[in-house]
């Protein structure tokens, strides 16, 4: 039987958390009893974690997880390595602020034998034009260090096989701010097995984001020099 492992990094979505831990519990249930919902809270300095332990009494394949504040990058390793070390067969991860639709795996996991890793990119997005910039500033940078065109790098909606997963993880940098963006790249670069789908990317459903423009310009700025330090590195 396959076991599925649900990685959800989580700072300070305590507005957010139970409904997203409720609608992506019920897909792991669906899939098999050794499947399991990994939320892990980053740190918040709210009750996201008190909340997680609550829900779990309730959502028996809910394993919530806290760890001093690291980052997304670096919790999202922290997170694949974990459903790694306990024998997930496939990994999937999406984000805690709700823009993410559950209705839209099944589309997904039907197709998990035929390819590698599933890779959602967000066709129309709704969490705003400065957003929009990013992501298609991202695409550019890529595109000139790279020399790869991919649609949607940063995508929060991806289904990986363990043995992809397992091939490239220890290529990411310890605490890489963008380790998604990072995985996408080494697939396509090392041309492995990978198709995008187009997914539906809600606003975020409560709370205020943490990472904004300010935040962002600066992670962008020092992941131009990573990925050219990670470029020279590159077969």
């Amino acid at each position: 039987m396959e076991s599925l492992y649900i990685v959800i990094p989580a700072y300070n979505e305590e507005m957010n958390i139970e409904k997203v831990a409720k609608d992506w519990h019920g897909i792991v249930k669906k899939v098999s009893v050794d499947s399991r919902l990994v939320i892990i809270d980053d740190g918040s300095t709210d009750s996201t974690y008190r909340k997680l332990k609550e829900l779990q009494k309730s959502l028996p394949q809910l394993e919530p997880l806290t760890k001093p504040n690291s980052g997304h990058g670096a919790t999202l390793l922290y997170g694949y390595q974990y459903a790694l070390d306990h024998g997930a067969d496939y990994i999937f991860q999406t984000d805690s602020d709700g823009q993410t639709v559950p209705e839209e795996f099944g589309a997904f996991w039907k197709r998990r034998h035929k390819y590698d890793a599933l890779i959602g990119y967000r066709r129309q997005r709704e969490d705003g034009i400065s957003r929009i910039f990013v992501t298609q500033t991202l695409r550019l940078v890529l595109r000139l260090i790279f020399g790869i065109n991919i649609p949607d790098a940063n995508t929060p909606f991806r289904l990986m096989k363990r043995e992809l997963l397992e091939k490239y993880i220890p290529e990411i940098p310890k605490d890489f701010n963008l380790s998604n963006v990072m995985l996408s790249v080494l697939f396509l670069h090392y041309s492995e097995n990978v198709r995008f789908l187009p997914i539906t990317f809600h606003p975020r459903q409560g709370g205020v984001n943490s990472i904004n423009l300010r935040k962002i310009t600066k992670i962008g700025w020092q992941a131009v020099k990573d990925f050219r330090k990670i470029k020279r590195s590159l077969k």
